[in-house]
């Protein structure tokens, strides 16, 4: 195993937790402003959007945005 999946392998339970936690915080925002929401809707169209966010990030990725990060 190289060094950075050694890190990343390590710290990726902190990882999912954060992202856990924006999803979290982002539904409860959205709970206060449209009290009546359609929770199972409104969580689709979180993950929606932090999958989209995800997808630009990995094209940078392969574009070698990070490169010298």
């Amino acid at each position: 195993m190289s060094p950075e999946e050694k890190e990343i392998v390590a710290r990726q339970e902190e990882i999912e937790n954060e992202l856990r936690a924006l999803f979290k915080a982002n539904m409860k925002i959205s709970d206060w402003d449209i009290p009546e929401a359609d929770d199972d809707k409104l969580a689709q169209l979180l993950v929606d959007i932090m999958q989209k966010a995800l997808d630009k990030i990995k094209q940078e990725v392969k574009e070698g945005k990070y490169h010298n990060y």
